[in-house]
């Protein structure tokens, strides 16, 4: 496709909606009422005319983000979809292909997040200290690794975990880093 020339106002109308249709799907804000988008948006088109350009612009946006296409593929994608009986036009590819420039990322980013079932590591840190009390006297001055883990969701409260690792477990621990290293190397090497 070539550059875009300066749409003219319906772009920015469109550029609107696409918007408006990220922001419910992809950046967790509650759906702005589609009554409200036709009103500021589309004022002039009728309800019916604007429920089917709200539906095929979803489903192009959707199709697009679910292929995390990258500018060549979406250039492909919407010049099948100009050709198609029914489809867009050129002006509102080109819309959409410079909406899609500028949200891949954010809701590439967004789709990543939604897709986590688990918590994540957000942050790790560790230290190395030295025991000044212990049951046993023979652990006092005993090197002591620390770390700590926060793990969560985006968005939401982290939870936070403290180990303490002596002598022994931290060598036991860097020998089965060592194995997992090795297997995955050996998986990934070809021949």
């Amino acid at each position: 496709m070539a550059a875009a020339a300066p749409q003219p106002e319906g772009g920015k109308a469109l550029l609107g909606l696409l918007s408006g249709l990220a922001r419910a799907a992809y950046y967790g804000e509650a759906g702005i009422p589609e009554a409200l988008l036709r009103e500021q948006l589309y004022p002039d088109t009728a309800p019916r005319e604007f429920a089917a350009l709200l539906g095929k612009m979803s489903g192009l946006l959707k199709s697009v983000a679910s292929a995390d296409m990258d500018l060549n593929q979406l250039e492909a994608f919407l010049t099948a979809q100009t050709k198609k009986p029914g489809g867009i036009t050129t002006d509102q590819a080109a819309v959409i292909a410079k909406f899609w420039k500028n949200h891949r990322t954010k809701i590439r980013e967004s789709l990543i997040n939604q897709s986590r079932w688990d918590n994540t590591l957000k942050n790790m840190n560790w230290r190395v200290d030295l025991k000044s009390q212990s049951r046993h006297v023979d652990q006092i001055n005993a090197p002591v690794a620390i770390v700590e883990l926060e793990l969560g969701k985006n968005g939401m409260e982290s939870e936070f975990l403290s180990l303490e690792f002596d002598e022994t477990k931290v060598s036991h621990l860097l020998k089965k880093l060592s194995e997992i290293e090795e297997n995955i190397t050996s998986l990934t090497q070809t021949t």
